[in-house]
């Protein structure tokens, strides 16, 4: 298993509130002694779009002291300008290891989340990727609202299996599929993933021996767990979680009611043992984790 913690990105990117640096970099280390295998630790996109983390350069810089080994770092970049920010922070003793872009199952979704066609997103990660594999970095790349869309409804495996056969092609190393509104069910798991599955074939390894097939979910209903069992049974390995179930879309949210997060850190560890598989993520630092990433927002944790 490969569990990928999001929080201090995906979990902080949509708070109301702006995040010390300071205590951004403590997060990191706390989720760090979790066990977790990689922390997608910022965003690169223009400071003055999420102003939560315009801090990402500062963030780099704090935590190259002590990196482990042992931990993937890695970092949302929406464009060169992005990457470029990025490996300039990057240059005195690489502290990132992979680079996320991100598009779109959605043609409404795209418009409304980067400004871009689902095709005009593909074509500007052209220049990032051959960029990133020159600097030696890993790409992923997040297919987002890969099972409903908020605007458009339910999305077709068909659509989602072409755009990621087009990413594949371009050179990505590691595909996102992202249940970004937290509507998915199992169904719509095992129709997707079967999808992928039959014209792409199984989880075929990349150069750093991961899963290339990643799944994205968020809790919004309720139903997350379920659908981690389902790719669990359909052989998916690679998972995405927020400590303390952090995060949300936006466009998720009902009225003033706020949507909740990303699945929990902590459901997804124990949805992966009640399974019956094993993952290296202490539940005892763990919980420490979850516990700093609610104090962080002072809230009560997801799960």
């Amino acid at each position: 298993m490969r569990i990928t913690e999001v929080a201090p990105r995906d979990g902080l990117q949509n708070e109301p509130s702006i995040v010390a640096t300071e205590s951004k970099r403590q997060f990191v280390r706390t989720l760090e002694k979790s066990g977790v295998d990689e922390i997608e630790i910022t965003s690169f996109v223009h400071p003055g779009r999420v102003p939560q983390l315009a801090d990402a350069d500062q963030l780099v810089g704090m935590l190259r002291a002590d990196k482990p080994e042992d931990v993937v770092y890695s970092a949302l970049v929406p464009n060169e300008q992005g990457l470029e920010r990025l490996l300039e922070s990057n240059s005195d003793r690489p502290v990132v290891d992979k680079i996320a872009v991100f598009t779109a199952a959605s043609e409404t979704f795209a418009q409304k989340n980067i400004s871009a066609s689902i095709d005009e997103s593909i074509t500007r990660f052209r220049p990032v990727i051959e960029m990133a594999r020159q600097s030696g970095l890993t790409i992923r790349a997040y297919i987002s609202c890969a099972f409903v869309c908020p605007f458009e409804g339910p999305v077709a495996p068909s659509t989602v299996t072409h755009i990621a056969a087009r990413l594949l092609a371009l050179g990505v190393d590691e595909i996102d599929v992202a249940d970004t509104i937290g509507a998915a069910t199992p169904e719509h798991v095992e129709r997707l993933i079967g999808e992928i599955f039959h014209r792409l074939g199984p989880c075929r390894d990349t150069e750093i021996g991961d899963p290339c097939l990643t799944l994205h979910l968020h809790d919004t209903h309720g139903g997350a767990a379920a659908c981690v069992r389902q790719a669990l049974a359909l052989g998916v390995r690679s998972f995405d979680s927020s400590a303390g179930g952090l995060g949300g879309c936006p466009f998720a949210a009902s009225g003033k009611v706020r949507a909740p997060g990303n699945i929990a850190t902590d459901l997804l560890v124990r949805t992966i043992i009640e399974a019956g598989y094993k993952c290296g993520v202490d539940p005892r630092r763990l919980e420490e984790a979850t516990k700093a990433a609610c104090e962080l927002l002072v809230r009560e944790p997801a799960s």
